[in-house]
C-alpha cells in the first residue's frame, strides 16, 4: 500500500487514504520509494504525484482529525522522507548528487561518498504549573484569543531540559524547576519532533518577551475548559488534559 502525495498534501478519496500501487498509473508521478533501494522499503511507500484534484487532497492537520494519531504518524514520516527527496538533491560539501544508500535510510554523495541523513529539529513543549493552575500562552502569529503551553527549538549543545528552562526564561521570564519527561510527538511542519514535559513554577514575575508571546498567565481548570485551546490530537493538547485530569483527580481525594 501506498500513501500519495501532491505538494505537502495528502490524497484522500473516499474515506481511504492508502492505496495501490497501480493506482499511480493514473497520475504523473514526481517520485516514489518503490522506485528506492531494496532496503528502504522496510518504510511506508509513498510518492508525489501531480494533476491529482484538489478535491481529492486534503492538508496534513486535517487528514490527522480525520484519519487518526496513528494514521498521521506513519503520514509524518512518508512526507519528511519525499520532501528531504524533493528539496535536497545535492552533497553539502561538494555538490555532487545524493543518490539514496543501500545500507540505511541515509542519502550519500555520488562523488566524495559523503552520507546525510534526513533532518529532524527536535522542539521541547512544556506544561507549568502553581498552585492548581496552568500556564498558559498566546503566540503573536496565532488567532487572539488561542493559548497554549510554551514550546521552542533545542539549540546546538542543549540538553532537553536546559532548552526546556531556557525557552520559558526567554518567553515569559519566570524560573521553573522539577522537570520531568512526559511524551513525544512527531510533527512534520516541517520537520520537528516535540518532546512533551512537565515543569513546576520556582520564580520570577510573568513577562511576556512581546515579539513571539504577548499575553500569558496561570489559569485554573474552570477558566481553561473555556478557552481556546489546541485540539486534542496535538501534544500541546494532551498535556493540557494530563493537567485537567490530574487536578480533577486531586479535588476529588
Amino acid at each position: 500500500m501506498m500513501l500519495i502525495f501532491c505538494g505537502n498534501k495528502i490524497l484522500m478519496k473516499d474515506g481511504v487514504y492508502d492505496f495501490d500501487e497501480d493506482y499511480l498509473s493514473s497520475f504523473d508521478v514526481n517520485r516514489s520509494s518503490e522506485t528506492l533501494p531494496e532496503n528502504w522499503q522496510k518504510i511506508t511507500s509513498w510518492a508525489e504525484c501531480e494533476n491529482i484534484p484538489d478535491e481529492e487532497l486534503i492538508s496534513l492537520r486535517d487528514f490527522w482529525h480525520i484519519a487518526g494519531d496513528k494514521a498521521f504518524t506513519i503520514a509524518s514520516g512518508a512526507l519528511q522522507f519525499m520532501s528531504w527527496f524533493r528539496n535536497v538533491k545535492l552533497c553539502s560539501s561538494c555538490g555532487g548528487k545524493l543518490i539514496p544508500n543501500e545500507n540505511d535510510y541515509g542519502r550519500k554523495c555520488e562523488a566524495c561518498g559523503k552520507i546525510f541523513y534526513a533532518p529532524i529539529s527536535p522542539a521541547v513543549i512544556t506544561a507549568i504549573e502553581h498552585d492548581g493552575k496552568l500556564l498558559l500562552a498566546h503566540n503573536a502569529a496565532w488567532p487572539d484569543n488561542r493559548y497554549s503551553v510554551i514550546a521552542g527549538f533545542v539549540e546546538p549543545g542543549e540538553r532537553l531540559e536546559e532548552a526546556v528552562r531556557r525557552e520559558i526564561k526567554e518567553e515569559v521570564s519566570i524560573e521553573v524547576d522539577d522537570v520531568k519527561y512526559f511524551g513525544s510527538q512527531t510533527w512534520p511542519f516541517p520537520n520537528s519532533l516535540m518532546l512533551g514535559f512537565n515543569a513546576k513554577y520556582s520564580s520570577g514575575e510573568i513577562k511576556p518577551d512581546g515579539t513571539e508571546i504577548t499575553r500569558a498567565g496561570f489559569f485554573t481548570p474552570e477558566e481553561i475548559i473555556n478557552m481556546n485551546i489546541p485540539d486534542k490530537a496535538s501534544i500541546a493538547r494532551k498535556l493540557i488534559d494530563n493537567f485537567l485530569l490530574r487536578i480533577s483527580c486531586n479535588s476529588q481525594i
